[in-house]
């Protein structure tokens, strides 16, 4: 019988020494606790705190009252939609866009552009684009920080206007009733986890194939079959998408119209009154490494593989309100992306950069500037909507004061029914971009627009995606 010697342990020996410099200690937690205990006010905001949500006790009432839905310009009279449980924004805000046209040509009163439509082709899109992605950068360690990046997230709901752009372009659109919702396409998590395991599934075998020295007509052949499962997995949660429909409708008057057979290139042609070439993404990034005035690009941020790059020109605030002003005032809704959560209240409808007072309730300053907050990771832009509206007060210029928004989280506890107001000081902080008409653009921005973009990598936080 074969015996075992029993493993020697060594008992650690008991520390009796002063703590470390950088220790928590009992005298300072008695310190913490004393300091706590001095003021009245502390107890006051811990009783309101524990009962209820922070955010009634901070709540600054005179925004509240000083704050309501009327507006010198307002271009909405159409119900607001709905993205339910998916990162579809970027995608709602556009069509939104588009939408507007489309009721003015149709004589609608209501109308939506399939969304579903637009998910199903952005998807199989990205997910072409990130494989391809993996085989460029296949002799790169695994480790390495763009790899990493690329598997972290290859394929998430959320875009940018030029991606919004390249699927239009290349998919045209649908009618609702075309490529009407499924549970995925409201619901996209768990159809989402399926589709993440078969491209890490297929990042490894295009790695593994690349490091077999196998050619590249090998990795692309292997990339195909990659997609043949990927466009199954998306048909069976979504839907095929249509290649041709019948188009017909009844009009608020009552009068019917028949388009007869049109494929989605068509529907988009005819439907879409905005020229897509025209229009370029403005961003403000305040940061002292992004120079004004000149454009920028994130390295692996896209959608389709031969379609337009993303890419931002950087302007000061004062501009992009400006052009989003002036573009409401001439009769067009404007599509933009901020940093939705902060400063926000959903069931009253409500942006105000000072909309809860946080200093006074817990004594002390935030006081990270804009630009700070991008490098220390405390805001990005994470949502897109539309401007349908504004409120201009000569005092003594054309002041804008407050926005009109368009949300896409439907009626319920969301605003005026879906629609909110932005005061113009939340603007200023937590706004990131908007897609705008070149010809708005002064002439020195125009010339910019030619410069190469300068490449951000790709963990940016300008690279953040909307949901």
């Amino acid at each position: 019988m074969t015996t075992f010697a029993e493993p020697k342990i060594t008992p650690s020996k008991p520390t009796h020494s002063s703590p470390a410099p950088a220790a928590i200690t009992p005298e300072l937690l008695a310190s913490f606790r004393r300091d706590f205990q001095s003021k009245s006010g502390y107890a006051l905001a811990q009783n309101a705190v524990t009962q209820v949500m922070v955010d009634d006790v901070a709540l600054n009432r005179s925004v509240i009252t000083n704050t309501d839905h009327t507006f010198s310009h307002l271009l909405d009279d159409w119900a607001c939609t709905n993205q339910k449980k998916s990162g579809r924004c970027w995608c709602f805000a556009g069509l939104n866009l588009f939408r507007a046209g489309a009721l003015k040509k149709m004589n609608l009163k209501e109308f939506e552009f399939s969304q579903n439509y637009t998910l199903f082709w952005d998807k199989f899109e990205r997910a072409n684009y990130f494989l391809e992605a993996i085989i460029e950068t296949a002799d790169r360690p695994v480790d390495d920080r763009t790899v990493a990046f690329l598997l972290d997230k290859p394929l998430e709901d959320g875009g940018q206007w030029n991606m919004f752009v390249n699927i239009v372009k290349k998919h045209g659109l649908a009618p609702k009733s075309a490529m009407p919702e499924s549970q995925s396409s409201s619901d996209t998590q768990r159809m989402n986890s399926i589709l993440l395991h078969k491209l890490r599934d297929g990042a490894k075998t295009l790695r593994d194939l690349r490091g077999h020295s196998a050619p590249m007509e090998a990795l692309r052949a292997a990339k195909l079959d990659i997609l043949k499962v990927i466009h199954r997995i998306l048909c069976i949660h979504l839907g095929t998408p249509p290649a041709k429909f019948d188009w017909q409708w009844n009009d608020k008057d009552k009068a019917f119209h028949r388009d007869g057979e049109m494929t989605p290139q068509e529907f988009a042609n005819k439907y879409v009154e905005l020229k897509l070439d025209e229009y370029v993404c403005l961003v403000n990034d305040p940061r002292k490494s992004s120079p004004v005035n000149r454009t920028f690009t994130v390295d692996y941020l896209g959608n389709v593989v031969g379609g337009d790059r993303v890419i931002y020109l950087n302007v000061e605030i004062g501009l992009m309100k400006e052009i989003a002003k002036r573009t409401i005032m001439e009769g067009e809704p404007v599509w933009f992306g901020c940093d939705v959560g902060k400063m926000m209240r959903r069931d009253l409808g409500v942006w105000d950069k000072k909309l809860f007072d946080f200093d006074t309730l817990y004594d002390t300053e935030f006081n990270l500037t804009k630009a700070d907050r991008l490098v220390y990771h405390q805001t990005l832009m994470t949502h897109a909507m539309v401007f349908t509206g504004v409120d201009v007060v000569s005092d003594p210029t054309e002041r804008a004061r407050r926005w009109r928004v368009e949300n896409s989280w439907g009626e319920e506890n969301s605003g005026r029914k879906g629609f909110y107001v932005m005061n113009d000081s939340w603007f200023d902080e937590y706004m990131f971009e908007i897609a705008a008409k070149k010809a708005h653009l002064p002439p020195e921005l125009l010339t910019a627009l030619d410069q190469e973009p300068i490449v951000l990598p790709a963990w940016d936080p300008m690279g953040a995606l909307a949901v």
